[in-house]
């Protein structure tokens, strides 16, 4: 087929809506490669060039001269919406089949029957669901013209956000006939990258390479270690940068926070992270078109986001690598002369990028108990079963049955909801791979230390890094911005955090199997549940969490300060009925820690405390504990309730800690089986597991 130059401008100016746009350097040629079919291809271009007009362009074009539709595989919903908008602005029949559109598949599968779709969308996970090869790319096989894979660096090992499934993308080339057209694009592709994607996509694959350097983008640096200060700096320069942004946060927890301080100080500010579920594409619409200052997120928003007049990007933490980075603030000034890329260090990035990092590939002995698990167990076992017998975190598992069943041969299939045993074995080389990926990240979050140390050259820094040529320099000449937040917004962020309650919210169920020496299982009576609770704060929170580690592993006691903190936040919950008496959870390895809180607390309340509550036998540390199944059987049979004690009103029950919710559940049935009236759970600290 003979590439259009007249009608590929057409479609580009109806695809970006702008009557006078031309292709960027690179663009047309990359099109002209695929439909005249020059060979597999990986465009990698800054984030904003245009790397989705070259294959929606290229689809169109083949499918008007009479090809088949084109399949693009792209890791995230916000990518793909955005993507579809501006196909469909082309004439491109765009669809997508995704987890969060499953009322919409059989229209698409009727449409791709009828042939009315040109362009399918779909994640690298719908590769593993044996339905949809079966039932929608055995549609496809025969006609297929184009296959695209967006974000390619997921596929690499080396890649800084590696995707498991996409792992299925290499089965799948494998087999594909030689002619047929593959396109494959990224913004962050290293060399060591791009050699890793020519094993996967074939030796013969081509590279266009474009130039790193983002002239419009001011990139700066500053070591701001507490949270509360970070806050701070944010509200007070928020409004200093232009139009509207998107501040990244390393956690779910510290972006619905960070939005709330916001919030409060008067800002438009949403949260995009997992959390958001049906109001993501609301959200995104929100920062499209202005009608926020701000979007708090998290990697959730990640690749492919395009709003080519984002005047700032800040990051609340140092993320785990220096390509990651690039990614994320190669979000800001596409369009515009002057966009703004600054990097808060804060004194917790390291612990959490090193969590990540430590948790990204199962351990050997997690394995190992998994495996013989299924052993014993030749129909299989669910993840519920599972947590029952190994005392490992249900994420932990969950991630590890996916890894070991991406790899090929796979050790274990699943079968409807159960886990089984084949009869290959774990290879050697998917250790040796998360031996060296390990490494790597390691000398990567090391890399991304040195540059928050720069006081300047950052573009430069960034550019190397991705095995570029940085070339002549150029960024915007506007001032660097402040470098520490004013006393008093610092003094407002700390009263912030102190008065944030969190919720305990009570548990309804036992745990799969129930808990024999209680002698319950299922549905929990909602005459013997707890109450919602309340919580001062999150441990290593910079509010309250620094009195409460301090009180537990420095002085032995809780301070006063607490105290009057608990009484604070109960003044402002009002429980109803408010509780006539406090009693506590006893502790063998700290027994006068939380009873002196409690009778500290009863005092200021004017209310008696009760110890009611004796551990009958010694067991392991809860927080030893890691699944739900595990800590529930941890607690059964260790509480005993002192009957002829307890008192009939409502009671405020108190721990310092709350981590899996399973001891409050526990001691307050107890509590309602023994007479008490309702039980309001009171902590110190939740911590990041609850």
């Amino acid at each position: 087929m003979t590439f259009d130059t007249t009608r590929a401008l057409e479609l580009l100016r109806l695809g970006t809506q702008n009557p006078g746009a031309q292709f960027h350097d690179g663009q047309a040629e990359a099109i002209r490669h695929v439909v005249e079919n020059r060979g597999r291809l990986l465009v990698v271009q800054k984030t904003g060039w245009g790397k989705s007009s070259v294959y929606f362009i290229a689809g169109k074009l083949l499918r008007t001269s009479g090809g088949g539709p084109a399949l693009l595989i792209s890791p995230l919903l916000a990518l793909m919406r955005n993507q579809i908008e501006g196909a469909r602005r082309m004439g491109v029949r765009a669809e997508t089949i995704h987890s969060d559109n499953q009322e919409e598949w059989e229209g698409v599968v009727t449409r791709l029957r009828r042939d009315e779709v040109d362009t399918l969308l779909i994640s690298p996970e719908r590769l593993a669901n044996s339905e949809f090869v079966a039932d929608v790319l055995s549609i496809l096989a025969g006609r297929l013209s184009l296959l695209v894979i967006d974000e390619a660096h997921c596929i690499s090992d080396w890649g800084h956000d590696f995707r498991p499934h996409y792992r299925l993308i290499q089965r799948i080339v494998m087999n594909l006939p030689r002619n047929l057209r593959l396109l494959a694009t990224t913004a962050t592709a290293n060399n060591r990258v791009i050699e890793d994607l020519r094993a996967t996509l074939g030796p013969d694959l081509v590279v266009m390479r474009g130039p790193l350097n983002r002239p419009s983008l001011f990139l700066q640096t500053i070591r701001i270690p507490s949270s509360a200060e970070r806050m701070a700096w944010i509200s007070e320069n928020l409004g200093r940068l232009p139009g509207s942004g998107i501040v990244y946060t390393l956690t779910i927890r510290d972006a619905e926070r960070l939005t709330e301080w916001l919030q409060q100080e008067g800002f438009e500010a949403e949260c995009y992270t997992s959390r958001a579920g049906e109001r993501r594409q609301e959200i995104e619409q929100a920062l499209l078109h202005n009608r926020v200052k701000v979007l708090i997120a998290t990697t959730a928003l990640g690749m492919g986001f395009d709003k080519p007049d984002l005047g700032f990007v800040v990051h609340y933490q140092a993320p785990a690598s220096v390509v990651a980075y690039y990614q994320q603030v190669g979000r800001a000034g596409r369009a515009i002369s002057c966009a703004y890329g600054i990097l808060l260090s804060g004194e917790e990035e390291t612990e959490i990028t090193n969590y990540f990092i430590e948790t990204a590939f199962p351990t050997p002995e997690e394995v190992r108990a998994l495996l013989e698990l299924l052993q014993r167990c030749p129909r299989g076992l669910s993840v519920p079963e599972m947590m029952g017998g190994v005392n490992i975190g249900k994420t932990r598992i969950e991630k590890t049955l996916q890894l070991l069943s991406l790899e090929s041969p796979a050790p274990i299939v699943k079968e409807g909801t159960k886990w089984i045993l084949t009869t290959a074995d774990l290879c050697t080389e998917f250790w040796e791979r998360a031996r060296r990926l390990t490494h790597l990240r390691h000398k990567e979050q090391r890399q991304m230390q040195e540059y928050v140390d720069l006081k300047g050259g950052h573009m430069e820094f960034l550019i190397r890094s991705l095995d570029g040529q940085p070339g002549p320099i150029t960024f915007p000449a506007v001032e660097p911005l402040p470098t520490t937040p004013s006393i008093a917004v610092v003094d407002r962020a700390i009263a912030f955090l102190r008065g944030r309650d969190i919720m305990i919210e009570p548990r309804v169920m036992w745990p799969s199997g129930g808990m024999p020496r209680m002698d319950v299982r299922g549905k929990i009576p909602p005459e013997l549940r707890l109450e919602v609770g309340r919580c001062l704060c999150l441990w290593g929170d910079p509010g309250w969490g620094i009195w409460v580690r301090r009180g537990k592993y420095e002085d032995g006691r809780y301070s006063d300060e607490l105290v009057r903190g608990l009484v604070e936040m109960i003044e402002r919950w009002q429980p109803d009925p408010l509780p006539t008496w406090i009693t506590s959870v006893p502790s063998k390895r700290h027994p006068a820690l939380v009873a002196d809180l409690g009778v500290r607390l009863a005092t200021a309340l004017k209310i008696p405390f009760v110890p009611v509550i004796v551990s009958a036998k010694a067991h392991p540390p809860q927080k030893s504990m890691l699944n739900m199944t595990q800590q529930a059987l941890n607690l059964d049979g260790v509480f005993e309730v002192v009957t002829e004690a307890v008192q009939g009103g409502p009671v405020f029950l108190l721990d310092d800690m709350v981590d899996s919710r399973w001891t409050l559940t526990v001691v307050g049935y107890l509590l309602r089986v023994q007479g008490s009236g309702p039980v309001y759970p009171v902590a110190l600290a939740l911590t990041s597991k609850s």
